[in-house]
């Protein structure tokens, strides 16, 4: 049974910094791609940024234009999004996403909240 969970979401005012963690239980020696996505109220869900199995890292730049970083630690089944320079434009719940065994898995989200 494959399981992701996210952490780290939480409040901050704009210019401020977050780090979102997700941990994926079960076959995690067989994880391909894992990535953030991110859904505002009354907005479809969109991709932030992905990384692959060789650490190979892409963005949407059109989001991030460069203050986000996503890393990974294959080891511990887990992907992390760094988040900097925070803007109220960025408030969302905040989607891990695994590929197990070419089967995409989501987390259950965290509400990431960027207000004075």
């Amino acid at each position: 049974q494959v399981q992701l969970v996210e952490s780290g979401g939480g409040l901050v005012q704009p210019g401020g910094s977050l780090r979102l963690s997700c941990v994926v239980s079960g076959s995690i020696f067989n994880i391909d791609n894992m990535g953030w996505y991110r859904q505002a109220p009354g907005k479809r869900r969109e991709w932030v940024a992905s990384i692959g199995r060789d650490l190979s890292t892409n963005y949407a730049d059109s989001i991030v234009k460069g203050r986000f970083t996503i890393s990974r630690d294959s080891a511990k089944g887990s992907v992390y999004l760094q988040m900097n320079s925070l803007k109220p434009e960025d408030t969302a719940v905040y989607y891990c996403n695994a590929v197990v065994n070419t089967q995409p898995y989501w987390g259950q989200g965290t509400q990431v909240t960027v207000s004075s």
